[in-house]
């Protein structure tokens, strides 16, 4: 599961007051979720036993498959990760000294579902292979398409002026623009940024 989980998309998510970014893949024989808050990563990946021990415990009524427990669990979680919001289910977080407990509350079959992910901090390979080095690969191929951005202004800035020189005028003066000055857009680019941090 965790394999398959390098091809989930990180999710923004709220729980109350608090923004996290959010993971899962659910299976036939259990799932693995993964929240951070950029500060801190937990995950919690749990097996057909541990679910089925723990729905016992939440769900004394509801007499199903564990099988169907991970089917209405990869329901439940979809839309909260698709960005949707259901009426019918519920969410709050809470941290705990040794991690995070997400809580749920749904219906299954017409009773009342209830669902508590136990996360602990995750290992740093975990964090690494999940998180950082997908940033770095992302912010490297970002890099490199602003400097092939970059080179395709200024050589558009070049055949403008060109252009120019040959006598070339706009028929519409509103489409003048200005030559591209890369010094003075990063300025610009890094003031926005941090303003937008701040």
């Amino acid at each position: 599961l965790e394999s398959s989980l390098l091809t989930q998309p990180w999710a923004s998510v709220c729980f109350g007051e608090s923004a996290f970014l959010a993971k899962a893949r659910f299976g036939d024989t259990g799932y693995i979720l993964l929240i951070s808050d950029l500060s801190s990563v937990w995950y919690e990946s749990a097996d057909t036993e541990a679910v089925g021990q723990r729905s016992k415990e939440l769900n004394k009524r509801l007499m199903i498959h564990v099988s169907s427990f991970l089917h209405h669990l990869c329901n439940v979680m979809s839309p909260l990760l698709a960005g949707q919001s259901d009426a019918t289910t519920s969410f709050s977080c809470h941290r705990t000294a040794g991690g995070l407990s997400l809580h749920v509350k749904s219906t299954l079959s017409g009773l009342p579902f209830y669902w508590d992910f136990h996360c602990c901090p995750a290992p740093v390979e975990m964090v690494s292979r999940h998180l950082v080095r997908p940033l770095i690969r992302m912010s490297l191929a970002l890099q490199y398409q602003v400097q092939e951005l970059t080179s395709l202004l200024l050589q558009k800035d070049a055949e403008i002026e060109d252009y120019r020189e040959s006598g070339a005028t706009l028929s519409r003066d509103r489409l003048r623009t200005e030559p591209f000055q890369e010094e003075m857009f990063q300025q610009n680019f890094m003031a926005e940024v941090r303003s937008g941090a701040s």
